[in-house]
């Protein structure tokens, strides 16, 4: 009799595969892929080609954003150079010279809302002196501006003229300033245009610190259009000479008129 195991296949058990190796040459392979994307990375940031692209990319960024600042500070510096005191009641209203009539009929309004019992005006040189040289003769802005002041409602004794003649808005704030007699009402209501407003503000705190306060004012009728300034040549040509004139009192005053 056959024994029934004897019959019976034999089996071989194998030894498991090795994974570590398995591992191992994976994890290589995969170092390697890192290292050789690492070297090409480095590779391209080396090249002066890519460098080139990217400094380009940097500095037209920069450009486009410097411009569009730019702009915005152009196209807003008409509003920036428009502001107003909130008014209060004073010793005098003052016409500053220039831009007649509009600062006389400005004047004459705060006048007749009684905001201040006096109008100043002050005495412009020019054209005058250059005039009588030539033997024609020339009243003088301040004469003209007193009509319009009468005509506009204002009692001939409510004006006055301050003698000392000008030639620039800082000469006027040297006369308007001691004309502030101590211990009476040391407020004053300067009139100009628009445009410049903050040019007279500045220089009267540079020229007459504690000597008084000013309210500087526009007139309500200058056509001055601070949000499109650029688009006619009155307007522009203000915005430049204001500018101009902020960059001198800021510096100090180092440019006079000529004499």
């Amino acid at each position: 009799m056959v024994n029934d195991h004897s019959q019976r296949p034999m089996l071989t058990l194998l030894p498991p595969a090795p994974r570590i190796c398995t591992t191992a040459v994976i994890f290589g392979v995969s170092t390697t892929g890192r290292d050789s994307m690492r070297g090409s990375q480095m590779a391209s940031q080396d090249n002066p080609a890519t460098v080139s692209r990217s400094r380009s990319r940097i500095l037209f960024a920069t450009s486009g954003g410097g411009l569009v600042v730019a702009l915005v500070i152009l196209f807003g510096v008409g509003r920036w150079l428009v502001m107003e005191d909130p008014l209060v009641k004073a010793r005098a209203i003052v016409v500053l010279s220039g831009a007649m009539p509009l600062r006389a009929i400005e004047a004459a309004k705060l006048y007749r809302q009684g905001y201040a019992p006096e109008i100043w005006l002050t005495h412009s040189t020019e054209p005058g002196a250059t005039l009588e040289e030539m033997g024609i003769l020339f009243a003088g802005e301040d004469h003209y501006s007193a009509l319009v002041l009468i005509h506009e409602g204002v009692p001939p004794e409510a004006i006055h003229t301050l003698k000392p003649p000008i030639v620039n808005t800082a000469d006027e704030i040297k006369v308007i300033a001691p004309a502030l007699a101590p211990g009476q009402d040391d407020t004053v209501i300067l009139v100009t245009t628009k445009a410049h407003t903050r040019r007279v503000r500045l220089l009267w705190r540079r020229l007459a610190p504690g000597q008084g306060r000013a309210i500087v004012r526009a007139a309500s009728g200058d056509p001055f259009d601070p949000r499109h300034w650029w688009r006619n040549t009155r307007d522009a040509l203000e915005v430049v000479r204001e500018i101009l004139g902020l960059l001198n009192a800021w510096a100090g005053l180092p440019l006079h008129p000529a004499r």
